[in-house]
């Protein structure tokens, strides 16, 4: 659009002068706009005409003309953003903040959060980071892997506050008497985010992708044949019952892609736009179930920001506040909870530098210790764990003198930037008991290897847990390179014969209390102690509606809405072309 180019051009022209009235010439400007005389003083003209700027020509060759800018660049980009996101335009939008990214966050500031654009409602996030790549299988961070929920369906699927699966691709699923059989009975007519309809035959080959893939393989390690007897059923046969299958058809590693672009799936929002510092999502014209409320939803990305900034205040990634600038004041929390998931610190009995005993002497002395509840951190976002999960007990550890601790140990830890403290704080607990802890810092979010693993004796990380926890947890040890790496041969073959005796219970309530008895087993020998849970929350002015707290933290983008408001339908907002 011209407009880009005139703003680009009047932006030289206000770092040349300023707010101040100057002197020049035609020429002198020419060369300034890198055009003839005869296209700068159309430029002159044209500026004058819109009001930003004033010149006042001297009559005779080579005289000076007076000069004087009346609106700053980001006066006016402030004031075509707004018209353009007014119409719809978001890639105008985009582009015409691309001129200045380093006052992305300043332009969008009021523009946040929920609003009615071209009569469609329309959610803003503005966000500290970039983020990956959209794709199930190389996800890691919590903000994209909830949008992977939102863009990728599965056979089954959770929905937010309910535990258990839900039909989605598939609308029922039976299992045979004897658990090895189990029919997930397809949709007619799903289709994909690009229109074209999806196929079982498509479905089996994702599944062989994930049969293959070191995220999905610990999963499926289990079936023994992925099969089509009919165009819309997919049949596992199974070596050994296991009735997790559906809770697993739900998880973040079988979220369904399209075998040959993976980045396309079947959620009820597909990604319309991903680029450095937009990514859009629109509606699944397409969609299988209800359709979201929000027309479209964008994420505007402003990474050169110290930390995650909401509409001007800086916040925690674990809290959330929708609304724009002036809607501040009257942005109230909506919905509180305690994280599910939690941050742990796990020890290697695998390396060989620390035994049971000594682990576990580790543990006490954190608990005794206290200095969980005293980190620098910003109150009321994170508290020191109590338990595991709800009804899950953290063994306490008497303290015994007897035992000494290795004269040094090896410390990794990941995000989030609490455990930073921690590790701090750690490193001078065990310097009072004779022990030199080396800490690295390792920047993935998620454990790489297996070997990345085994070059620790402490490891720190964080855990997530999704709405169904028990499932959850069953899948953290089938799936985290963490537990490879740090269990010896017996302990980690007594966990796969312990999951594979889980997995086989068909009763949910015995299958929760086994799983239960594996983790208190886990902790009481001294491999994992949880550290501290978050506290989430999301705040909203009063006219943002259905907000609702998802178990990673985020709000449920298939529940927001807007309520119209008059001016919604009000547009008469004009660009020149």
């Amino acid at each position: 659009m011209r407009i880009f180019h005139r703003l680009a051009q009047y932006q030289r022209l206000y770092q040349e002068f300023g707010h101040q009235a100057g002197n020049t010439t035609v020429s002198e400007l020419a060369r300034l706009f890198f055009c003839s005389d005869r296209h700068t003083r159309t430029l002159i003209q044209k500026f004058e005409e819109q009001g930003w700027l004033s010149w006042d020509a001297q009559v005779g060759r080579g005289k000076r003309a007076q000069i004087h800018c009346l609106k700053t660049p980001d006066e006016l980009r402030a004031t075509y953003l707004r018209q353009l996101l007014q119409q719809g335009d978001h890639q105008g939008a985009f582009q015409l903040a691309q001129l200045e990214p380093q006052r992305l966050h300043a332009l969008l500031s009021p523009h946040m959060g929920g609003q009615w654009q071209a009569d469609s409602p329309v959610l803003r996030i503005p966000y500290y980071r970039e983020l990956e790549p959209l794709v199930p299988l190389e996800t890691t961070g919590r903000a994209e892997q909830h949008l992977i929920y939102t863009l990728h369906a599965g056979l089954t699927r959770f929905q937010t506050g309910d535990p258990l699966p839900k039909p989605d691709l598939a609308h029922h699923w039976h299992i045979s008497d004897d658990g090895l059989t189990w029919q997930f009975f397809l949709r007619s007519q799903l289709r994909w985010h690009n229109g074209d309809p999806i196929s079982g035959a498509q479905l089996l080959e994702t599944f062989h992708i994930l049969r293959n893939h070191p995220r999905g393989q610990p999963g499926l390690a289990n079936v023994k044949s992925i099969t089509l007897p009919h165009a819309l059923c997919v049949q596992f046969t199974l070596e050994y019952p296991d009735y997790w299958l559906a809770h697993r058809m739900a998880d973040l590693p079988y979220r369904l892609f399209h075998p040959e672009y993976p980045s396309v799936g079947a959620g009820p929002f597909k990604v319309a736009d991903f680029e450095k510092h937009l990514i859009r999502l629109e509606q699944h014209e397409f969609y299988h179930l209800q359709h979201p409320y929000l027309d479209s939803i964008e994420y505007w990305i402003s990474p050169q920001l110290p930390d995650v900034v909401v509409n001007g205040s800086s916040q925690h990634p674990v809290s959330i506040t929708i609304g724009q600038s002036e809607d501040m004041p009257l942005a109230k929390p909506v919905q509180r909870s305690t994280s599910l998931g939690f941050c742990y610190l796990a020890m290697s009995l695998k390396r060989g530098q620390l035994n049971s005993q000594q682990a576990r002497k580790i543990m006490m002395l954190i608990q005794a210790s206290g200095f969980l509840a005293n980190l620098s951190i910003q109150r009321g976002i994170i508290i020191p764990s109590e338990e595991m999960l709800p009804g899950w007990p953290i063994p306490r550890f008497p303290e015994d003198k007897s035992i000494t601790l290795p004269k040094r140990l090896i410390l990794f830890y990941q995000q989030p930037a609490e455990l930073t403290m921690v590790a701090s704080e750690l490193k001078k607990l065990l310097a009072e008991h004779g022990c030199e802890l080396e800490i690295q810092f390792c920047a993935n979010k998620h454990w790489q290897s297996v070997n990345q693993c085994e070059q620790a004796d402490l490891l720190m990380s964080d855990h997530l847990v999704g709405e169904s926890r028990e499932a959850t947890m069953e899948s953290w040890l089938r799936h985290d390179f963490l537990w490879q790496g740090i269990l010896p041969a017996d302990l980690l073959l007594w966990q796969q014969q312990s999951l594979l005796q889980i997995q086989q219970v068909k009763a949910p309530s015995e299958r929760y209390a086994l799983l239960r008895e594996h983790y208190l087993q886990l902790m009481s020998t001294g491999l994992v102690l949880p550290l501290l849970n978050y506290q989430y929350q999301v705040s909203a002015p009063p006219r943002i509606k259905g907000v609702t707290l998802t178990a990673y933290g985020w709000f449920d983008f298939c529940q927001a809405w807007l309520p119209p408001t008059p001016e919604s339908s009000l547009n008469n907002a004009i660009l020149e072309n």
